[in-house]
């Protein structure tokens, strides 16, 4: 028989299996969430850093198949931030990726939203114009065309980008600019911050937003938008944002969350500015 439990607190799926399954090993509790064996709210999921938010409900039920993951698909609803004939935004929520992988071709943003916007069989078109991290949450940008997609890209520098980090370290200076260039490994999947032949400008600003007992608040704003940016520049400056296994050290979801967006829509010359409030899971790390 199926149990189920009632989230009280704040907190990930994954951190709140090994409080609360007692005789489970962390490795077993691990192997039945990618087999998706647990379920939030009646909904399968997989994510070990999916946010839980208090009266969540959390079944533990039988091992689902690969089939099972169409419902899941199907049932996933992204909030929309705004939505007009050509552009779309949404707020991404931590743990799920932006676009799809060869791994993961379903399990994405941008499959969800076709699919919560699309009306009977015909399919909606959608072109990412800006993508976040699996484990960064906030705004992801959408276009309903490539001519759109290639005018709102050829523009994006230009645009105002703010995001929300929390480090472990609290940087030297209240505010500040870091203008070091980078360069992705790409075997390795990592940037490297400092001169090199192949490195590209990046300019990263910071503010100090509050300081905590262990970690440290801040508001971010890029002029440029390379890949891993904010990650790479952060620990660069000996302020590692928190969860970042890649730059820092690994936690129970990563502290960055792209928060405001301000641009000009590229045909009606019409100001658009998006925000999107962090969720708890989020605020949870500021200690």
């Amino acid at each position: 028989m199926a149990q189920t439990y009632t989230v009280q607190t704040p907190t990930t799926l994954l951190s709140f299996l090994f409080e609360n399954l007692e005789g489970w090993s962390k490795k077993t509790i691990k192997q039945r969430l990618q087999a998706g064996g647990f379920l939030v709210n009646q909904t399968t999921q997989t994510h070990h850093s999916f946010p839980l938010h208090p009266q969540d409900t959390i079944t533990i039920g039988t091992a689902q198949k690969k089939a099972s993951n169409t419902t899941q698909t199907q049932r996933k609803s992204l909030t929309i931030l705004y939505q007009d004939s050509e552009i779309i935004a949404i707020d991404k929520p931590a743990g799920l990726l932006s676009v799809g992988t060869t791994k993961e071709h379903q399990h994405h943003a941008l499959n969800y939203l076709r699919r919560q916007l699309s009306k009977g069989k015909k399919g909606f078109q959608l072109y990412p114009v800006n993508r976040l991290d699996r484990e960064t949450s906030g705004i992801v940008l959408f276009a309903t065309s490539k001519a759109m997609r290639e005018s709102l890209a050829t523009a994006w520098k230009s645009y105002t980008k703010h995001y929300l980090a929390i480090v472990e370290n609290a940087p030297p200076l209240e505010k500040g600019t870091i203008n070091q260039p980078l360069r992705l490994d790409e075997k390795h999947y990592h940037v490297h911050v400092g001169k090199h032949p192949l490195a590209k400008e990046a300019i990263t600003h910071y503010h100090i937003e509050k300081r905590y007992t262990k970690h440290t608040l801040l508001e971010v704003h890029l002029e440029t938008g390379r890949q891993h940016q904010i990650r790479a520049h952060l620990s660069w400056l000996g302020s590692p944002i928190v969860g970042d296994e890649r730059y820092g050290k690994k936690g129970e979801r990563m502290g960055l969350h792209a928060y405001r967006f301000s641009f000009k829509h590229p045909h009606t010359q019409k100001s658009i500015q998006l925000t999107s409030t962090p969720d708890a899971t989020f605020y949870h790390l500021c200690q």
